[in-house]
């Protein structure tokens, strides 16, 4: 068992927090630094006892054995600057990862734009149900684990297989260094402008990740997604299977009704799956899910049996609770494809009112990449409250004169909060929509709603 120790440069972010989780589960003595801490990273490092540096400095200098070093950091970093300095070696995640885990395992990577790691969760979820107790790394916290990663008690390993860069020196997306044995593709679209130029771009990193993988590894890629069969017309040396919802021409395909599904391969009924969790996107990740976890063993209908009691991810449509009758929900979704799916999704509950109060926080969506279709992605809310931050470089109340709902904007977190009280009223239902803190609004409402 391994006794060194390793330091990780960015550990808060969701891969390197729960990689840093493994490296403690190996036997690593660790600690980290970042910028800052918010939950559910922070909670998850400290039960770990994963003592976290704020920020990062020069003071963690020779004191470690490794250095992993976040894609999240930059030159200028002050230790990251002393380490290449002194010439001490620094190493992306993913390839310490692949070295130290993944190429001792059956690695079950998902990918695309959307759903990974919901995806992810549930696969992980199907093989754990199947008593297979993988490992697993994903970018959410699965409810049915409370933990994002893990290192697992057999050959297999599920990993959410993330196109953003590797890190500063490795410009290459995260996936190209798991080398899957089963590869889940969700979808493509465009997105993360502060590193790809255009939708090419991405399909460039994807056509790489087809590259890497053996003849005989398994890739179920969900039908008529136009951008993923332009990365198979690049080259295939793979096996390929089709899954979708409602398609017969696929392998595997869903029926979907109220709350519920029936699941079939290649026109044969296998059994259905009522469960909890909304939304036709959902039930599209569980049939990639499904066809993956078969192929290493589980039957179909064990499978569809471990979803009737898969909980979901935290941050994606997570009920928060409900106060003086008012239900808040907080979710991730910051891609219009994304976000238009999840209020579809509350809608398909017959809730009656939906008030949004989304923040702009991703780099593609401050850049104004998605202005021409962000109005619409909307369309199922009632109200939305739009946070307008002082780095948005377009005008949200333009952008906006499209969309259906009501809709007000807002640069202070104060007057948004006023604004969204006000406004709420018993029977409601509250979205509040962000891949960041969102300044700590979900909880101040929270804190207001319960008195």
């Amino acid at each position: 068992m391994p006794d060194g120790k390793v330091y990780l440069l960015g550990i808060c972010g969701t891969f390197m927090a729960g990689l840093a989780c493994i490296a403690r589960e190996l036997g690593y003595f660790v600690q980290g630094c970042d910028k800052a801490a918010w939950p559910p990273m922070s909670e998850q490092l400290a039960s770990y006892d994963i003592e976290l540096d704020k920020p990062c400095a020069a003071a963690a200098l020779g004191h470690y054995d490794t250095y992993i070093v976040g894609n999240a950091m930059c030159r200028g970093d002050e230790l990251l600057e002393a380490l290449l300095t002194r010439r001490i070696p620094i190493h992306s995640g993913p390839q310490w990862l692949y070295e130290q885990v993944l190429q001792h395992r059956r690695v079950l990577c998902v990918a695309g734009t959307h759903g990974k790691t919901t995806t992810a969760s549930m696969l992980a979820w199907i093989l754990e149900f199947a008593g297979m107790q993988p490992g697993f790394l994903i970018g959410g916290v699965p409810i049915n684990f409370g933990i994002s990663a893990r290192l697992g008690q057999s050959d297999l390993f599920v990993i959410e297989g993330d196109e953003y860069d590797t890190a500063f020196f490795d410009k290459r997306s995260k996936f190209i260094h798991y080398r899957p044995q089963i590869l889940v593709l969700n979808n493509l679209e465009f997105d993360h402008a502060d590193i790809f130029k255009d939708l090419a771009a991405v399909k460039t990193q994807f056509h790489h990740l087809l590259k890497t993988l053996s003849a005989d590894t398994k890739v179920l890629i969900r039908a008529d997604e136009a951008a993923l069969q332009d990365v198979l017309e690049q080259g295939f040396w793979s096996q390929r299977e089709y899954f979708d919802i409602d398609n017969d021409d696929a392998d595997w395909q869903a029926r979907k009704y109220d709350d519920s599904f029936e699941l079939l391969h290649r026109g044969q009924t296998l059994g259905h799956c009522r469960w909890h969790i909304s939304g036709e996107h959902n039930i599209a990740n569980a049939v990639g899910a499904i066809a993956a976890a078969a192929h290493v063993g589980v039957p179909p209908q064990t499978a569809l049996q471990a979803l009737e009691s898969f909980v979901g991810v935290r941050r994606r449509l997570e009920v928060c609770g409900t106060y003086n009758g008012i239900t808040v929900y907080d979710d991730f979704a910051h891609h219009p494809t994304e976000i238009k799916a999840s209020i579809a999704a509350l809608r398909s509950q017959r809730v009656s009112r939906i008030l949004v109060a989304f923040e702009p926080r991703s780099n593609t969506m401050k850049a104004g990449n998605h202005n021409e279709i962000l109005a619409a992605a909307f369309d199922d809310a009632d109200h939305l409250f739009f946070y307008t931050p002082a780095d948005l470089t377009w005008s949200a109340e333009s952008v906006l004169q499209k969309a259906k709902p009501r809709w007000s904007c807002y640069d202070d977190t104060v007057q948004l909060q006023k604004a969204i009280t006000e406004e709420l009223r018993s029977g409601d239902h509250l979205l509040v929509m962000s891949n960041g803190d969102f300044c700590g609004l979900k909880d101040e409402l929270i804190k207001l709603l319960s008195v």
